[in-house]
């Protein structure tokens, strides 16, 4: 797989909750650090991801967010 986008973080399925059109996919990317994304139902059939399986986590964005504690 080859991809122009540099923050490609490969990581083992920890869990995936099924929805009608969407579903959550938990990648645990380094040990305690998990990336939670929400795809297809279908990208998750299609692209079969299971449980305990390896994926990646690409990370693309136009912009960041940043937050702070009170």
């Amino acid at each position: 797989m080859r991809l122009s986008a540099r923050n490609q973080l490969k990581g083992k399925i920890l869990s995936i909750t099924h929805g009608a059109i969407n579903s959550e996919v938990v990648i645990e990317v380094a040990p305690g650090i998990r990336i939670t994304a929400q795809v297809t139902t279908s990208s998750v059939h299609s692209l079969g991801l299971k449980e305990g399986g390896i994926a990646y986590a690409i990370v693309k964005a136009d912009s960041v967010m940043v937050g702070a504690d009170d």
